[in-house]
């Protein structure tokens, strides 16, 4: 049979792509990150599907949940935050799973960065402004960065960041960018978007550190930084410019 890795989106549960909801639906096994995907989708599993958390789990005991679900016959919908391509320890499992030889298939969901842009009612891109959006996160202990993806690095390019698993390090985010940023560039972080308790924090890279502590953020959030973020004087897209000739392509 089949493993769905279904990215199940940032948090409302009504945010799943209709493709990812009815695999969900006709999955007899599911398994779930329980701290980070919302209880209300696993209603939409069939009524006696085996369940399971892969929050205490690790990647050998989640594999051989897979493999065993296989064996057995059953389609397995395995459920990721967000959207799989990005910060989803996908890669891992599908290795994982080419080596048993169990078939697999990919369904993207909703990325936080894009529920982030919408908590904030803010397009990432700013004809004349910006065209570029970095997704990255920082060097922790238990994971390094690559050479050249440090924080110094990306912040020569003025792109627009967007930092997953970085909202515990405000400070150090902060400290590394403003060289290159300067303290009044715009800088915002959204936690838990698209949530009933969603948290929306916009500011200045410099003020934006001190409104993360006083606000207790510390995970399932994102921060952005760059000059999109306030754009206010810009030109319009040629997209629909009045003056674009549409009898050509």
């Amino acid at each position: 049979m089949t493993v769905y890795f279904i990215g199940a989106g940032p948090g409302a549960a009504d945010l799943i792509t209709v493709r990812g909801a009815r695999l969900l639906a006709a999955s007899p096994v599911c398994l779930y990150a329980g701290s980070l995907v919302p209880r209300e989708l696993l209603a939409d599993c069939p009524p006696d599907a085996r369940l399971t958390d892969t929050q205490g789990l690790d990647i050998e005991q989640i594999t051989a949940e897979l493999v065993r679900a296989h064996a057995e016959g059953h389609d397995v919908a395995r459920l990721h935050s967000g959207d799989p391509s990005v910060f989803s320890a996908v890669n891992e499992q599908m290795k994982r799973l080419d080596d048993a030889a169990v078939p697999y298939e990919v369904v993207p969901g909703v990325p936080a960065f894009a529920a982030a842009a919408a908590a904030l009612k803010r397009e990432l891109t700013v004809p004349t402004v910006g065209q570029t959006v970095i997704l990255t996160r920082i060097a922790q202990r238990a994971t390094a960065m690559p050479q050249g993806e440090d924080l110094a690095t990306l912040g020569r390019s003025g792109a627009l960041l967007v930092l997953h698993l970085a909202a515990r390090y405000a400070d150090r985010v902060v400290e590394e960018l403003l060289p290159h940023y300067g303290p009044d560039c715009p800088a915002a972080v959204v936690a838990m978007a698209s949530r009933p308790d969603e948290i929306v924090l916009r500011g200045t890279l410099e003020t934006i550190a001190g409104q993360v502590e006083e606000a207790g953020v510390i995970r399932t959030a994102v921060i952005l930084v760059g000059r999109t973020l306030g754009a206010e004087q810009f030109r319009d897209s040629h997209l629909y410019s009045p003056h674009r000739d549409r009898h050509t392509c």
